[in-house]
């Protein structure tokens, strides 16, 4: 039998947003006790939201599924003004997991509204960064998938249109919106620094790295995580077939026929003990040569609340 060769992505898996908001639970657990309410996924991963409730962790969708009074932790992709309006209204103890990149985006949008533009929020309806990204300034901002959406765009000054992006896009396809943006506004205003989080686009530079060289790649990852459906469209862009995968098990035979290399990497909101367990899997099914591809490495760390801080 032939050995086949797994190459991993380096960087993949967890990111200091995600890490930041999974810790915020662990130690409110820890401190409060259970149960802790969490608005919404904290991140979008089924491994992690499960182990969450097994520790007493309760996620809900709105904030009215909590008992007034108690302590409700909003999740790492944000919220709208409105919410935390409706947690105040019914005394709710809020703690705040959104990820510092994300409340970057907030504040821009904020502050372009406030200056009178138009604000085009490039990125994916129904998810809820962009929902809460919207909500900022609801009545300046305009939700930009496509490219065809930048033509419907019906600014009342075409020299106030400003741009922001969802932090989870797949780099190249948000450029491409950006910059048929740009020229139908030659004005328009970017945003201060890239939307698009240095965690995204550092996978996606890696995925692209390890697909060069792959006949197979497989991304650890749920099905509503926006970053690595993204990793699995920038490896299928490479030309390399990709699938998304929550673990070993959802692993299809079929896909190994024939493939001599196969390339793994994880979404940022994917435990990396995932990766450890495909591998483990593929080996079960013959001998492997398992290396390493570091496209970049990361040291981005970011502190907690000031509510969940050891003192």
């Amino acid at each position: 039998m032939s050995t086949k060769r797994v190459l991993i992505a380096a960087p993949r898996s967890f990111c200091a947003g995600v890490v930041r908001a999974i810790d915020i639970v662990e130690k409110l657990l820890e401190t409060h006790g259970p149960p802790v309410y969490v608005r919404h996924e904290i991140v979008h991963n089924v491994h992690v939201v499960r182990d969450l409730e097994a520790r007493g962790a309760i996620f809900v969708e709105t904030d009215h599924e909590v008992p007034e009074g108690a302590l409700v932790v909003l999740s790492a992709h944000g919220v709208a003004p409105q919410v935390y309006r409706k947690c105040a209204e019914r005394n709710l103890q809020v703690i705040d997991a959104t990820c510092p990149l994300v409340s970057k985006v907030h504040v821009e949008a904020r502050r372009f509204a406030a200056e009178g533009y138009l604000v085009a929020l490039i990125g994916h309806a129904g998810h809820e960064e962009v929902e809460g990204t919207l909500g900022e300034a609801p009545g300046a901002m305009a939700l930009v998938e496509t490219t065809d959406d930048v033509a419907r765009l019906r600014p009342k000054d075409p020299g106030k249109v400003a741009y922001l992006m969802q932090t989870t896009l797949a780099v190249d396809e948000a450029e491409e919106v950006a910059s048929v943006l740009r020229e139908r506004f030659p004005a328009a205003r970017a945003p201060g620094s890239d939307d698009i989080c240095y965690a995204t686009t550092n996978r996606q530079q890696a995925v692209r790295a390890v697909a060069a060289e792959s006949d197979l790649v497989l991304v650890a990852g749920s099905a509503n995580s926006s970053n690595s459906l993204r990793l699995v469209e920038t490896a299928e862009r490479a030309g390399v077939p990709a699938h998304l995968i929550d673990g070993p098990a959802d692993i299809e035979l079929g896909w190994l026929a024939g493939v001599s290399t196969v390339g793994i990497s994880a979404g940022a909101s994917a435990p990396p003990a995932v990766v450890g367990q495909i591998v483990a899997a593929l080996a079960g099914l013959g001998p492997v040569e398992v290396n390493e591809r570091v496209t970049t490495t990361e040291s981005i760390h970011f502190s907690l609340p000031k509510e969940v801080r050891s003192p």
